[in-house]
């Protein structure tokens, strides 16, 4: 199936490593023009040496999605860039929860709440603008099968990525006459450089995690691009308001 992006512009949040700097690599393999955003101007230079390093054509932007200032800088710095926004992936997000419910602190609540859920707001609020003005376009958001369930130990996550699906949802709804969608991936465990830091040290639990997905392993971060490339695609042009499990079939026992 052809993507058909060639010549458009996208624009990636957490780009400068795992799962955004897999999209954006995957963005820049369709013939896309990709802004990539994060805070860690490092890595997110990275991801920007690879596309070019590939023929393809990116630019950095630093951002801090929890600060609205910085968003709106963000988009205009795309217009300026590029002259114009089709696809955003607002992929930035956190996770630094270990306990149960009641341990958790106030700190770890407005963390995880700012960057996966003011984050994702803030970008929506200035993107659809520039999507309206041009007549359309697609917006995936970054939730997570704790979006879709319980995530024992990561209440305060798992609430973040429910608030992402209703997010997601409700703008789906109010944008869907505009020519523009909004959906999401939920990701399960993906194999990233936060993966494998959590569980280096203890081998066994990186053997439950792939158990815990009926195909056997865990994910891999070209799989969860894969499906964003595919909300984003006219192939998905009459999917909306979804939050499509990519799971390796966690979901469905």
């Amino acid at each position: 199936m052809s993507m058909t992006f060639s010549g458009q512009v996208a624009l990636v949040t957490g780009a400068a490593a795992g799962i955004g700097r897999a999209t954006a690599l995957a963005f820049a393999a369709e013939g896309l023009k990709v802004v990539v955003a994060d805070l860690d101007v490092a890595g997110g230079e990275g991801t920007v040496a690879l596309i070019r390093e590939a023929g393809g054509d990116a630019r950095f932007v630093r951002c801090n999605v929890t600060l609205e200032a910085d968003v709106q800088q963000l988009m205009e710095q795309t217009i300026a860039i590029y002259g114009r926004l089709d696809y955003a992936f607002n992929n930035a997000g956190i996770e630094i929860e270990k306990g149960k419910l009641a341990d958790g602190s106030l700190d770890e609540f407005d963390a995880i709440m700012g960057v996966n859920v003011k984050g994702v707001w803030l970008c929506m609020k200035y993107q659809l603008p520039l999507l309206l003005a041009q007549g359309g376009g697609a917006i995936v958001n970054t939730a997570s099968v704790a979006g879709l369930g319980a995530a024992p130990k990561m209440s305060i996550y798992a609430a973040s990525k429910h608030a992402v699906i209703g997010l997601t949802k409700s703008a789906a709804i109010e944008y869907a006459k505009k020519k523009i969608r909004v959906n999401a991936v939920c990701p399960a465990v993906i194999d990233t450089d936060m993966f494998r830091r959590a569980y280096e040290a203890d081998p066994r639990k990186a053997e439950f995690a792939a158990a815990m997905h009926p195909v056997g392993r865990i994910g891999k971060v070209e799989e969860i691009a894969s499906a964003v490339l595919y909300l984003c695609s006219d192939g998905a042009a009459f999917t909306t308001g979804q939050a499509l499990a990519v799971d390796g079939g966690a979901t469905a026992i």
